[in-house]
């Protein structure tokens, strides 16, 4: 069992908490994830870690609600547990001394994408960080960005703050800007796989090595049930063992788009069941 120590609201979709977990504290590195279940009955589902505690034991995970499992685990309190919290799973980020990099977060990877900024920093790069999200009162974290890059650009779709646009929006003018000022040498992307697929779009034509980083469909999250497959290169890949992150110019985004809308349906089933339920017990 796995003790929450802290939770927090960031928005009406969007929360954090931190978890007393120390076996996945002590060996985490940028860029891996945990999978969670709340109960025995509950399914399992990979969650990206935001930052760690090693002296506190603790790791942090940010969440959106968007189906019946993060909608119970937002109903959670302080002192509550977690049944299991296995990790920490996947490959970390490449972190070294690449130059000039541009980190871009949408929604949700934000989160992700915050321990990569924090390292590529530390590591003596000149970071850029982008954040967008669709309204003003969905964007986390950006203070700790801003403290950890050189700077931040701020995106949202409807206008509320920064930007009014997209991340791809600002990515291109940035490129545009250090064109002639030693360029732009790596371009990490986190968010929803449409986000990442304009993403590489902008950078393809300028040949900048870019990164994203897939959060797809998992279920054990060490290579055996298969769920977390894609295509690189028209190579299949699994992205619990091979991944998470991956060339963004060889990913087929199609595919990974098609195969996260497979069980909406029974999504939407499963949260009308869970609200079902809710009601039933007042």
């Amino acid at each position: 069992m796995h003790k929450i120590v802290r939770k927090k609201t960031l928005s009406d979709e969007n929360f954090l908490i931190e978890i007393h977990a120390p076996q996945v504290a002590e060996r985490f590195l940028p860029g891996q994830f945990v999978i969670i279940r709340i109960h025995e009955k509950g399914e399992r589902i990979p969650l990206t870690v935001a930052d760690v505690d090693p002296k506190e034991d603790t790791i942090t995970l940010v969440f959106q609600v968007v189906g019946k499992t993060t909608m119970e685990l937002s109903s959670l309190k302080e002192g509550g547990t977690l049944l299991n919290v296995v990790g920490p799973l996947g490959n970390p980020s490449e972190i070294e001394n690449f130059g000039r990099v541009i980190c871009v977060g949408g929604g949700t990877g934000i989160a992700c994408i915050y321990p990569i900024v924090k390292a590529l920093s530390g590591a003596g790069n000149e970071v850029h960080a982008i954040i967008g999200a669709r309204t003003a009162s969905l964007l986390i974290l950006e203070d700790e960005i801003r403290r950890a890059s050189s700077d931040i650009h701020i995106t949202t779709d409807d206008g509320s703050k920064g930007h009014h646009g997209f991340v791809t929006d600002v990515l291109k003018k940035l490129i545009k800007k250090f064109k002639n000022k030693g360029g732009v040498d790596l371009v990490m992307v986190i968010g929803p796989p449409v986000m990442m697929q304009a993403a590489a779009e902008v950078t393809r034509p300028f040949g900048i090595k870019t990164v994203a980083s897939l959060n797809t469909i998992m279920i054990d999250g060490t290579g055996m049930c298969g769920g977390c497959r894609l295509f690189v290169n028209g190579e299949m890949k699994l992205a619990c063992i091979d991944g998470p992150e991956f060339d963004a110019h060889k990913v087929n985004f199609r595919d990974v788009i098609s195969r996260l809308s497979m069980f909406e349906e029974k999504e939407k089933m499963a949260v009308a069941h869970h609200k079902k339920c809710l009601r039933g017990k007042k």
